[in-house]
């Protein structure tokens, strides 16, 4: 009788698990590898949209076998690249780790800073200014940094993305290595922060010459033109498109032959076009192979930072035919990865979560045709008239020192010098900002040395401040504003819903499949690894576990 019993028992199991579709397993205890998936200028929305063309095997198959966040935002106001890169990492808001913006004016020196930015270390491989950058203007540690420590460095660590920032604020610290890609040379690079020379197999990856195919062949639409119905029309005058060519297909050796990007060797064009993300997907599982990650029981960890669709979106805007198509592309190369991963490690030994550093706002113009309140603030002309303004009320003198991501910088040596009260300055000049169409508010240093605002876009505000880089006033934009940059028609850096809700998917190891609508912030993915991998938070960390992935 009992052995009956048991019989049936595992016969009902058994059919359980059939039923189910799934294997049953119980998970180890810790993920073989953790993988970082960070797409550039990805709304939530956009995703949305394209759900319905999507592959079986690509996004879908995350949002579909894994767990599904909604309602995730980055919860400060300068969204951009590498603030959003570091808040991912870190677990913290960029008042804590530092990186409050893709630059900052240092008046002291005079001198705009890019937030990768270091002198002090020498490029390996590729060509010289594209190698001077490390970790060190980020003052937190990441997620990967404590897996580092708590492993006493047995974990492999590393980041790749086709932006410096990107590759080196996702990695950290401690990383094993970081890698991007030259312009110049069209090659994987990193600096001596992290290595002294090019492995070999990165050296023969770069001898394989990828970008050099990819500029010799055409970007034409991967789908049918129906499946972009709903984007702009092909050709439009809304549009930038590369020195007015704005429709497909995009012979790109013709255009590189051009002279468009300069010169007939400056590989910067692959960044502009889907190709950049296929290689950077070839690089990766390069990566994984050569370096064994997610080969032993000592949990690794690779973020692949995915930018071709910030280049695009810049260009195109996001409702376009070329970013849909980059959208469709992008589903492509996580297919790819999925299908390398789950073959060479499996499903159940890795972690992977799929998200976004930021969105992107409509195309004003385009919103305009639509009778929705929107433009462009010329932030030079602004400028230029705030100078005028305060030389009329302090007399001729180079009061202001520099602009940059939506921050005034004043020269406080010659207001000390003057014997004026800088914030008697910063509030004359955040009330003559304001005046100007399409500005919200302007904010004086001084509102926020000493006040902790609840909630709101003043919040986000000071999530985004950091006194030794922010500026002495910052502005904000209306809804549907963007600042007029170069060749963009678009642009983020505001803390609407269009530049910081972002998708947020987790897929793999012990993920169960659900949907969850609750708000979350960007910065409790560090928070969640952590716990999951059983190390220590970031030091700076402010966000907290996902519940969701705990169940």
């Amino acid at each position: 009788m009992v052995k009956k019993r048991a019989a049936a028992i595992i016969l009902m199991i058994s059919v359980i698990v059939k039923l189910s579709g799934q294997g049953a397993y119980l998970p180890p205890e810790k993920p073989r590898l953790v993988i970082g998936i960070v797409v550039e200028q990805l709304k939530y929305d956009q995703l949305e949209k394209f759900r319905d063309r999507l592959g079986e095997n690509g996004i879908k198959r995350l949002i579909n076998e894994g767990t599904y966040f909604k309602n995730a935002s980055f919860e400060y106001m300068l969204t951009q690249s590498a603030p959003g890169h570091a808040t991912i990492s870190t677990g913290a808001e960029p008042s804590y780790h530092g990186i409050t913006s893709d630059n900052w004016f240092l008046p002291l020196k005079n001198e705009l800073i890019y937030c990768s930015k270091d002198i002090e270390v020498n490029p390996v491989g590729g060509s010289f200014e594209s190698g001077l950058h490390s970790p060190v203007n980020l003052q937190a540690s990441t997620f990967s940094d404590e897996l580092e420590m708590a492993t006493n460095k047995k974990a492999k660590v590393f980041g790749v993305g086709m932006k410096e920032n990107s590759a080196i604020f996702s990695a950290g610290h401690a990383a094993d290595g970081a890698y991007w890609y030259d312009n110049s040379t069209g090659t994987w690079m990193s600096s001596t922060y992290y290595i002294d020379s090019l492995p070999a197999w990165i050296n023969d990856f770069n001898a394989m010459k990828f970008s050099d195919s990819y500029l010799n062949s055409t970007w034409s639409l991967l789908k049918q033109a129906g499946d972009y119905a709903d984007c702009l029309a092909d050709s439009n005058s809304f549009e930038a498109g590369f020195n007015g060519v704005n429709y497909f297909p995009y012979d790109l050796k013709k255009l590189n032959s051009k002279g468009l990007f300069n010169s007939k060797t400056d590989f910067s064009l692959l960044r502009e076009t889907p190709f950049g993300n296929s290689l950077t997907t070839s690089f990766a599982m390069r990566l994984i192979e050569k370096e064994g990650l997610g080969k032993d029981d000592v949990t690794d960890y690779i973020s692949i930072c995915y930018s071709a669709t910030d280049n695009i979106g810049h260009r195109f805007g996001p409702s376009s035919v070329e970013m849909g198509d980059a959208i469709l592309r992008l589903d492509d190369e996580i297919k790819n990865l999925l299908t390398f991963l789950n073959d060479s490690i499996g499903k159940k030994n890795i972690l992977i979560y799929f998200t976004s550093s930021h969105g992107i706002s409509e195309i004003p113009t385009v919103l305009e045709k639509n009778r929705i309140p929107s433009g462009y603030f010329k932030q030079n002309q602004a400028l230029q008239l705030l100078r005028s303004y305060l030389n009329a009320i302090y007399g001729e003198g180079d009061w202001v020192k520099g602009y940059s991501e939506r921050q005034v910088f004043l020269n406080r040596t010659l207001i000390e010098d003057a014997r004026l009260t800088l914030e008697e300055v910063q509030k004359k000049v955040a009330r003559f900002l304001v005046q100007f169409t399409g500005v919200a508010a302007a904010y004086p240093y001084s509102a926020f040395e000493a006040n902790d605002f609840g909630n709101g876009n003043l919040k986000k505000i000071i999530n985004s401040f950091n006194p030794q880089r922010s500026g002495d006033v910052i502005v904000t934009l209306n809804p549907g504003w963007v600042e007029k940059e170069g060749y963009y028609v678009s642009n983020h850096n505001s803390p609407y819903e269009y530049d910081s809700h972002v998708p947020l998917i987790w897929y793999g190891w012990s993920v169960n499949r659900s949907t969850v609508t609750r708000q979350v912030n960007m910065t409790d993915i560090a928070a969640t690894l952590s716990s999951l991998c059983k190390v220590p938070y970031p030091n700076a960390c402010t966000g907290n576990p996902l519940v969701e992935l705990f169940r």
